[in-house]
């Protein structure tokens, strides 16, 4: 078995801004196997500044997985534990290399009967009217479920638009959802998640910064609006330590981004705790190109949550690579009449 590994610069079609900061690039990692005449593909989606394993020997790490991937797949994903986009890109590409189609990782009624995938439609920061007219197009592409980062412009007017979407739709009709990113204080969180709850919110990710244990431990206990952790999840590697975490936090729901936390089984592991404790959960990408956000909307029908899940991220880049995965209706689908973009994993081995 060989194994190789190619950079991927992604270009968002416009600047995507979060409380972090505005992106116009994205940085990603292709691993592709290869076993005589068969090739398997995965991505190791790094996301700069939130990844743990934003480090300087990410790339020396990637040689050294090639080098050695004749040890198989437990052995390296058990050496990998401080590189969860590494170990994910691994678990995807050795799926892919062992199917029948190495784009069909979990055939299921996704990819062979086109059923959807409810998602939420992502509102980025910006403008108040670039904020708002992602708003109206969302609403008349069909979404049920919008999803809105909220944090870096100023509060009244991030009310404002999220009032706008309440004057003409109830939360029967529109299923409200925010992402703080760590944008609040905590003094004032709970002020601001009052003020938010009077606009009927389904949840709030992650509202103040992760590693704030006792804060978010009585934010969650006092909020009247649920609170979902995205990144207080990150860096915890230790089946102990997330479950001390969610014993701790008692958060009403958690955020799963594989590419973050370790991929199919670092997810699975926070999904069965959750559901011991009784915390909900969705499944969200971090920005992958389509090979990733391919491999966890695979992973994620498989599941059964019926929720809105955050997968609809494939359209935000002009040079993202072909592939059958379509948003419509408020809804990822996997069509039968798109094919991949001919031979992409051979020509990234050249």
């Amino acid at each position: 078995m060989k194994a190789f590994y190619k950079k991927y610069i992604l270009d968002f079609k416009r600047p995507s801004g979060t409380s972090r900061g505005i992106m116009v690039q994205k940085e990603t990692w292709l691993l592709v196997l290869q076993e005589k005449n068969r090739f398997g593909i995965g991505e190791c989606g790094l996301l700069k500044g939130l990844s743990i394993d934003d480090r300087a020997d990410y790339e020396k790490t990637l040689l050294w997985v090639c080098g050695h991937i004749h040890l198989g797949s437990d052995a390296l994903l058990e050496q990998l534990t401080e590189f969860p986009s590494i170990q994910f890109g691994l678990e995807q590409a050795f799926r892919s290399l062992t199917a029948a189609n190495p784009f069909k990782l979990f055939p299921s009624g996704f990819t062979e009967k086109e059923t959807p995938i409810a998602i939420n439609g992502l509102i980025w920061m910006g403008e108040k009217s670039f904020m708002h007219e992602q708003i109206e197009q969302k609403l008349r592409e069909g979404f049920h479920c919008i999803k809105m980062k909220i944090g870096a412009i100023d509060f009244e007017t991030e009310l404002a638009l999220l009032e706008s979407i309440r004057e003409k739709y109830t939360e029967d009709q529109i299923e409200l959802r925010v992402d703080a990113n760590g944008a609040f204080a905590p003094e004032e969180a709970l002020g601001k998640l009052q003020r938010l709850s009077e606009l009927q919110i389904h949840s709030i990710e992650q509202p103040i910064k992760q590693g704030q244990v006792e804060e978010m431990k009585r934010l969650c206990a006092a909020t009247p609006i649920p609170i979902a952790l995205d990144e207080e999840l990150i860096g915890v590697f230790d089946v102990k330590k997330k479950e001390a975490l969610l014993q701790s936090m008692a958060p009403q729901f958690i955020i799963l981004k594989p590419s973050l936390i370790g991929g199919f089984k670092g997810s699975s592991q926070w999904i069965e705790l959750a559901e011991k404790y009784e915390i909900g959960w969705w499944v969200t990408s971090a920005l992958e190109s389509n090979v990733g956000l391919n491999a966890i909307a695979q992973w994620t029908f498989t599941l059964a949550n019926k929720m809105p899940q955050g997968l609809g991220t494939g359209s935000l880049y002009t040079n993202n690579f072909e592939s059958p995965l379509l948003v419509a209706d408020g809804a990822l689908r996997y069509l039968q009449d798109r094919q991949w973009k001919p031979n992409l994993i051979q020509e990234l081995c050249i």
